[in-house]
């Protein structure tokens, strides 16, 4: 097990943490309760007993893989602060692009429903942003809806959320755009044995089946919730754009499109809803 010393100084705890520089400062910030900025500040001070025995837990849990953002309780997405736990996906900067193009798309005192929301993140960042739009959130787990309240509440987002598995529980809604980022990792694939997906929920990640099986029941049930020409937007995996593409168009879908994200990867796919649906 990994320890530091009681007596080591807050200044030399970038040259005695044994982890990347960026991640050294986090837990070190966490564990002693203070800014980045306390670190230079505070750099002759000494650590106690306790706060070295804190630091050194935390540590040897990220040396044993678990998430930062699961150490600390927190991450940043859309500018946003998010709580998270085990019970929810960690936000990924990648999922920034489908709030983008959900505000694009969302119009004056529109309707948006977020499906699987998860941490609430993609749900509070519209509706932190948007705060005319009247925004929709369902999950299937009261976990990670309990997690997703606590984020809205705590950037005065002003969200509905809804326990449902799907659809099930929306009725006859409709709204002017749906928006998700469902399980779309197919069951067995390697990634879910690496990093840091060992630790989040594994319901939240894949679909148990090809990982194309929440799109299709997403692309299927959405013209039932649309308005006359709304939006449906779905977050995929890096080589599902030209399923999801091809999804869509055999729904009656118009407009049919992926869009990239910063690394150059088909991210986020989506529609209108035809004339004819």
């Amino acid at each position: 097990m990994w320890t530091i010393g009681a007596g080591a100084r807050v200044g030399a705890l970038q040259s005695l943490l044994p982890l990347e520089p960026l991640e050294n400062r986090i837990l070190a910030c966490h564990a002693l309760g203070i800014t980045r900025i306390g670190l230079i500040t505070q750099s002759e001070r000494v650590l106690s007993a306790p706060e070295a025995g804190a630091l050194a837990a935390l540590v040897e849990r990220r040396l044993a893989g678990e998430p930062i953002a699961y150490i600390v309780g927190r991450r940043e997405f859309y500018g946003l602060d998010f709580a998270v736990n085990p019970a929810v996906l960690i936000p990924r900067p990648d999922t920034e692009l489908l709030v983008e193009l959900a505000l694009e798309r969302l119009p004056v005192r529109g309707r948006m429903l977020d499906m699987g929301t998860g941490s609430g993140a993609i749900a509070v960042a519209v509706a932190h942003t948007r705060p005319d739009a009247g925004v929709t959130a369902l999950d299937v787990s009261a976990a990670a809806l309990e997690v997703a309240r606590t984020n809205a509440q705590a950037n005065r987002a002003a969200v509905r959320f809804v326990q449902s598995d799907w659809f099930g529980a929306i009725a006859a809604e409709s709204f002017d755009l749906i928006v998700a980022n469902p399980p779309y990792i197919a069951d067995g694939d390697v990634h879910l044995a690496q990093g840091d997906l060992r630790f989040e929920p594994v319901g939240a990640l894949t679909d148990h089946a090809d990982g194309l099986s929440a799109l299709r029941t997403i692309v299927a049930g959405a013209p039932h919730h649309l308005a006359a020409a709304g939006w449906l937007l779905m977050e995929h995996g890096y080589d599902q754009a030209a399923q999801v593409r091809a999804l869509l168009a055999e729904g009656g879908y118009r407009e049919v499109q992926s869009w990239r994200d910063l690394a150059g990867i088909e991210r986020v796919s989506g529609a209108r809803i035809g004339d004819a649906i």
